[in-house]
């Protein structure tokens, strides 16, 4: 079966004269798909014909959002997506002064085991399609009668464990013929997975990257973040400053404050010495409580942010959106794996 939104619209063009269908028709489906359409029969300027053409050879893995919760504080909606596998994932839509943003899943579950995140607490299932990437975004928009204008790479999974389906997600949420979403609306996070940022390099994408480093020594990383041990953040720092030599774009570098882990001066002034010659921007995230996790939050962040500041590092404190709705990264979802278990 063919996977036609995963496909761009010269390749879906392509699609459709192999059926013996007319160029024109490539361009017709491919809007409908992308204006979010959840079968053939709803592409009511395509012939019947065509339609069932396209029912026996293709097919649509629309999600269906299994559950809804909408803040009460802010107005963050999060999304909790079944997938035609019967897998879930989770969505969150964010509303800023600048635009809407919603933040994606990029795989069923992640493989990287960073012990302060309930994304990965029952691991990897699956790497998500482009279509399924997409389907977030589109299906997002289409339920909160919202436009989006921002998209941030950043819910459950690593990208660039999934870095060919993700590349090909940019390319079409790109289009002008689809959402049309730039590249400088983008942001993507990475716990650092050094070939990866190499070969985004490479390409010359104008999005924004973003690193989880959470610690900037290696061994306090190793025990948070087990992808240090394949790539040790020596390693880390310096694809960064390639990355930056190479695109002039800063990077965001995202970083959780946990208590008595990562909080001291120490570590403060090793990032300051590490992002020297590279203009960073330092994200302190104050960190949500998960069930399995021993860890809890920092009371040093002000002190912490201070302290970066000090050495002419910018730093911030993320806004913390949705706490009253299991916004944070395999909330929603684990807690609908566990009932699913009866637990």
């Amino acid at each position: 079966m063919i996977d036609l939104k995963s496909q761009t619209p010269e390749e879906m063009t392509r699609t459709l004269k192999d059926m013996g269908e007319p160029a024109f028709r490539g361009k017709q489906v491919f809007s409908w798909l992308h204006g979010g359409v959840s079968s053939f029969d709803e592409m009511t300027n395509l012939p019947k014909s065509l339609r069932e053409k396209l029912e026996r050879t293709c097919i649509l893995t629309p999600p269906v959002a299994v559950r809804k919760q909408v803040s009460k504080l802010d107005g963050t909606v999060k999304y909790l997506w079944e997938l035609s596998d019967g897998n879930c994932i989770e969505s969150v839509l964010m509303r800023y002064h600048h635009g809407n943003t919603v933040c994606i899943s990029s795989q069923v579950g992640c493989l990287m085991g960073c012990a302060f995140c309930a994304s990965t607490v029952a691991g990897k299932v699956r790497s998500l399609t482009p279509a399924e990437l997409l389907d977030q975004v589109i299906f997002t928009q289409k339920d909160a009668g919202l436009p989006v204008s921002n998209i941030v790479l950043m819910g459950i999974g690593e990208p660039l464990d999934n870095l060919d389906n993700v590349l090909r997600f940019l390319e079409l949420v790109n289009c002008p013929e689809g959402l049309n979403i730039g590249m400088r609306h983008i942001s993507l996070s990475t716990c650092g997975i050094i070939p990866g940022i190499d070969r985004l390099a490479e390409l010359g994408l104008q999005l924004t990257l973003s690193v989880s480093l959470h610690a900037p020594d290696g061994e306090t990383r190793s025990k948070i973040m087990p992808v240090n041990r394949a790539y040790p953040v020596e390693e880390l720092f310096a694809a960064c400053h390639r990355y930056f030599k190479k695109t002039g774009r800063r990077i965001s570098f995202e970083y959780a404050m946990i208590d008595g882990v990562n909080d001291g001066d120490w570590q403060a002034d090793l990032i300051s010495e590490k992002l020297r010659g590279m203009p960073g921007h330092v994200n302190l995230i104050p960190l949500n409580d998960v069930v399995e996790s021993p860890f809890k939050p920092s009371k040093r962040t002000a002190a912490f942010q201070k302290r970066l500041e000090s050495h002419g590092v910018t730093a911030t404190v993320r806004r913390s959106l949705g706490g009253d709705i299991d916004a944070s990264c395999g909330q929603l979802r684990r807690k609908a794996m566990e009932e699913r278990k009866g637990v």
